[in-house]
């Protein structure tokens, strides 16, 4: 059983800087951390494959040097092998030309069964990149996922819904993008993180990869972001207080009229 987990590092949510000229974050120099739902897949990769008895689990990412950390990170956890594909040619890139180059990087492994990522980001909350992935691996894809047994060469998920949730067999490889209820994420043992920090990282550039160059960064991304600005504070509204039937005479003198466009 061979799993890929697709991770990203995301800006600390207290550290969120824009490039104006760009109108994409900027990660240089930022505070970072594995995107939380990551967190969970890498879990459930190393699930699967001690299930199995048999296997590895490799993870991967996208981005600039720095992102060396959260693989390493993630290797203390017992990940057996990382791969980073960073190159300036994949800057300012949108969930499409990121699902294609991570699509391209996961193909240059040559064999795997079943890849996954967390359903989402907290950078972008888009929850694009997995089915993204998939669509350009051409392999089955399922989201959300609280659940996940992998047998005879095929995963049956339980696929969490509002009201709910489905249970889907889909055929191996496959991509599945998991939530937060599939899971509690272990802690890295010392011996994890001493040999996270003396493991050798795979680099990979466009040169390593098979892609289209004009499918790759800025250049390749169909979305472009118009204009970024923050939301203007908000006045804060009316509290009313006191006893209900006071309360009710507030609402009928002051309220009432407002909603009627009297106020």
């Amino acid at each position: 059983m061979k799993a890929v987990v697709l991770i990203k590092q995301v800006p600390d949510t207290t550290d969120v800087r824009i490039d104006r000229e760009t109108n994409t974050l900027i990660r240089e120099g930022v505070p970072s951390i594995i995107n939380p739902f990551d967190m969970y897949a890498i879990e459930e990769g190393l699930r699967i494959v001690e299930a199995a008895g048999d296997g590895s689990v490799t993870v991967m990412s996208m981005g600039p040097p720095q992102v060396e950390d959260a693989l390493r990170e993630a290797l203390s956890l017992g990940v057996d092998d990382a791969v980073l594909l960073s190159d300036r040619a994949f800057a300012g890139s949108d969930t499409w030309s990121t699902s294609y180059t991570l699509a391209a990087g996961i193909r240059k492994l040559d064999d795997y069964d079943i890849v996954l990522c967390g359903k989402q980001a907290i950078d972008g909350d888009t929850a694009q990149v997995g089915p993204g992935v998939a669509q350009f691996l051409g392999v089955p894809q399922v989201t959300y996922a609280r659940n996940i047994v992998v047998e005879d060469g095929a995963a049956t998920v339980e696929r969490m819904l509002e009201d709910g949730y489905d249970v889907v067999r889909v055929p191996l490889p496959a991509v599945v993008t998991v939530v937060k209820d599939i899971n509690e994420p272990r802690l890295p043992s010392l011996k994890g993180k001493m040999k996270a920090k003396k493991a050798e990282i795979t680099v990979w550039s466009s040169d390593d990869l098979t892609v289209d160059e004009g499918e790759l960064g800025l250049d390749g991304s169909p979305t472009r972001v118009v204009r970024v600005f923050a939301p203007e504070e908000r006045e804060g509204g009316t509290i009313f207080e006191g006893e209900v039937a006071d309360t009710v005479e507030q609402l009928t003198a002051e309220l009432v009229p407002i909603l009627k466009g009297e106020g």
